[in-house]
Formats: C-alpha cells, structure tokens, sequence
C-alpha cells in the first residue's frame, strides 16, 4: 500500500542524516558550554544560560532568513541553471552577512533588559561579558548558514556536517584550555567558553568554505563571488522568502520561550521540570529538521522540473518518515516517562530529596503529553520544509502566528494556571498549537500542490 512512499526512504535517509548530524552539532556547543561551565558553579552556569537566551531568539531568526537560499538554489540545480544558482548564493550570502550585522547591534541594544528581569545581580554581572562575546559570534554562525543552506540545495548535505562536527571539537579543547586556564592560558572562566564558542564558529566558515573550494561540483560557484555586485530582483525574492521563514521559526521559539516563563510563575520545581521536558523534546525534534531540510531539498528540485505530481509523491513519503520517527519517539516517552526525568537529577541528594521527587513527578506527567507532542510538532515542522520547497512562506507565517499566538499561547495561558493543570496545562497548549499548525500546513500543501498538477494537466 506504501510501497511508492517507502521506496523514497533511503534517498530521504541519505540527504537527512548529515543534516540531522549538523544540527545536533549546534545543540551540542551549547551543552558543552553547560557542561564545563557548570563545574565553575551555578552562577556561571545561570550566567550562560542567561546569556544564550537573548542569543537563541537572534539565531532562530538569522537561521530562519538563510533557508531562503536552499529551494532557489536547488530549482536552479534541477534546471542546470548554473548562473541562477551562483546569483541565489551569492545575494543570499550577502544578506546573511548584512542580517548578522542587524541581529549583532540588536542583542547588544537588548542587554540593559537584563536588568529589568529580575534577575540574580551576580548572574547579571557575569552573563554581561559571556553575552558581549558570544554576540560576535553570531556573525560567523549566520554567514556559515548561508554557505549551509546553498551546500544543502545542492544536495551536498555533508559539507556543513563535517564544518559543524570539527567545529565542536575545537570548541571543547578551547573551552578547557580557555574555561580553567591550561597550557599557560590565564584562568577566564565564563568568557573563556564564549571565546571558544566564537574561535569554533569562526572556523565552521573557513572549513566549509574550503569544502565547498575543493569539490567539483561547488567550486565555480564559491570562486570570484563580487558580493557587491547586486541585482535587486534576485534581492527582493530572497527577502521575500527569508523575512517570513524568519518569522515561522521566532514564533515557534517565542511559544517556547513563553512556556518558559509560564512554567516559572508554578515556581522553580515546575519550571525545571519543563526544562526537562523541553530538552529531551529538542533532541528527538532534531530528526524532524533533518527532514524537513529534505523535504525543501526535493520538492525544490522537483518545481523546478516542473513534475508536479511526482513533488507530491516525494514529499509525501518525507512525511510519512516523519510520522514514523515521531511515533518511535512517542512510544518511548509514553514507556520510558517515569525513567527518563531521574537522569538528570541526584535522587539520592538528601537536602533536595523532596524537591527532586516533585520535578520527576511532574516531568513524568509532561512527558505524557510530549509523546502526542512529538507527532504534531515533527510533522509540522516537515511541512513547512515541503512549502518553503514550494517558495510558499507568506500564508505558512500567517498559519503559524495563528496557530502558536491565537490557538496555542491562549490555551497554555488558562490550562497552565495553577487552579487548573498547571505545568500539564501548559504543554497541553503547546500540544493544540503545533497540532493545529500541521493540520493546516497539511491542507495548504495539499491544496497548492493539487492546483499545481491540475493547472499543468491543462497545459
């Protein structure tokens, strides 16, 4: 019955597993961050975590924007259109430069709100420096997405795994030579990690870059690239798409964010266990990117075939992954709730016994509900990777703002007071939103792609 969907699977397979490893990569600086830092003491870790919120909303923008390049660049390589392709990347590169820039002058004009959260004066203190230095880095982590994003429309998904794995080893040994002061470096302890962070970052530029210099296929187009020489048109439609994926990917971010801050009115025991819960979610929606990167690589190159009909089967298949890997995870959150919150807390710390037995408690119970999560919030994601393929982005963001800001926030808001559900009640409002943004994502799809086939028989 599956058969013309299944048959795609290790195709799709291929193209996401480097994607998938690249990103995981990007979660990865940060847990190493936490890791290490977490030995100077809990200031310094509160300090990064601090710091790496105002940086996150940035980056989900930035990273948002740069998926603009990869379905023009990948229409442009199923139609052998080599002098569109290099115009796609280059203009693309340079407003991923331009955009870092922005979102550079934008945290460092957002720092004084650190101030106003009522945040610990020491953590505020030792965030200000962590901050100022990994703001700098977000200049080389964008541009390396516009470099990604063009490597990846290609279909040239190892490129940026390969930039992105180096880069963590570099950012782990700097950590420990910089965090403690080894080899003869002066002790610098959290500003040690940010200025590792931003030496790695700077080094997934020139590896990539070095890459893509040396394989056949890339090498015309990253040579004699005149950034400055612009056209206006091919500006105009990157920004058309970018500027609204950007936003898709913030009020994904900005959802979370506020259930975030919902889950701390609850008090700190609620707030951990959703961070629990949030963390373990993150890492299984890893795979759900990876496809989604997939799902705007094929359909891409199949508009640009202009095999209407075939793009629906692909993408189809895409998502029938997508359901399949969500469903796997699902299961073991639904088997594993009770087990997987004690592994990150001491069960057998006497002074925060009680404490720790209610985090468990509650994440157990939120896990629950992120097995039904996990279905909705993949699928959703796949979609909107399947209609950026399809350079549809302005009802997708309309979809999505609805969905999260109109249908979610509001139902975590009055199911996550306390005389309610609480901590259940919020995620219960995250599970409406994205279940509503994949049905309508779903439809939008459907129905784009069924005009477009019906429009093409009639020719």
């Amino acid at each position: 019955m599956f058969a013309h969907l299944t048959k795609e699977f290790n195709y799709n397979w291929k193209l996401s597993a480097p994607v998938i490893m690249g990103m995981l990569g990007h979660t990865f600086v940060g847990f190493v961050d936490n890791i290490m830092v977490g030995q100077l003491g809990s200031a310094a870790l509160a300090a990064v975590s601090l710091g790496n919120s105002f940086f996150f909303v940035a980056m989900s923008l930035g990273i948002g924007f740069s998926t603009a390049i990869t379905p023009l660049v990948a229409e442009a390589d199923s139609e052998n259109n080599f002098k569109k392709g290099k115009s796609a990347f280059k203009h693309g590169l340079f407003l991923c430069t331009v955009l870092s820039l922005l979102l550079y002058a934008m945290i460092l004009l957002a720092k004084p709100l650190m101030k106003l959260m009522d945040q610990p004066e020491e953590v505020v203190v030792l965030a200000m420096p962590y901050l100022n230095i990994i703001a700098i880095s977000l200049i080389p982590l964008i541009i390396f997405q516009g470099f990604k994003q063009f490597s990846d429309g290609l279909s040239l998904t190892k490129h940026a795994m390969y930039a992105t794995l180096f880069a963590n080893i570099l950012n782990v040994g700097f950590n420990y030579i910089l965090i403690f002061g080894k080899f003869g470096f002066p002790e610098m302890g959290i500003v040690g990690a940010g200025i590792g962070t931003l030496i790695s970052r700077v080094a997934m530029i020139v590896l990539i870059w070095y890459l893509l210099k040396n394989d056949p296929k890339t090498k015309a187009f990253v040579s004699h690239i005149k950034l400055f020489v612009l056209q206006s048109s091919m500006l105009k439609k990157i920004l058309n798409l970018g500027l609204p994926s950007a936003m898709q990917m913030f009020f994904e971010v900005a959802i979370f964010t506020a259930a975030i801050w919902l889950s701390g009115m609850l008090g700190k025991n609620a707030q951990a266990a959703n961070q629990i819960a949030l963390n373990l979610s993150s890492m299984t929606f890893m795979i759900a990117m990876g496809l989604s990167v997939t799902a705007m690589i094929r359909v891409g190159n199949q508009k640009g075939l202009k095999n209407y009909v075939e793009l629906q089967r692909i993408a189809k298949s895409i998502f029938l992954m997508g359901i399949i890997f969500a469903s796997i995870f699902a299961t073991l959150f639904l088997i594993f709730h009770d087990v997987f919150p004690t592994l990150y807390l001491d069960l057998d710390d006497v002074n925060n016994y009680l404490d720790n037995q209610e985090v468990v408690a509650i994440a157990s119970k939120l896990l629950l509900v992120a097995a039904l999560f996990q279905i909705s919030d993949s699928i959703q994601v796949v979609f909107l990777g399947a209609l950026r393929g399809l350079q549809d982005v302005k009802i997708p963001t309309l979809i999505t703002f609805v969905s999260y800001w109109v249908i979610g926030f509001p139902t975590s808001y009055f199911l996550g007071k306390a005389e309610v559900y609480g901590s259940t009640g919020i995620w219960i409002g995250l599970l409406v939103g994205l279940g509503s943004a994949s049905i309508f994502l779903y439809l939008r799809f459907i129905f784009l792609t069924n005009r477009l086939i019906q429009t093409h028989n009639m020719k």
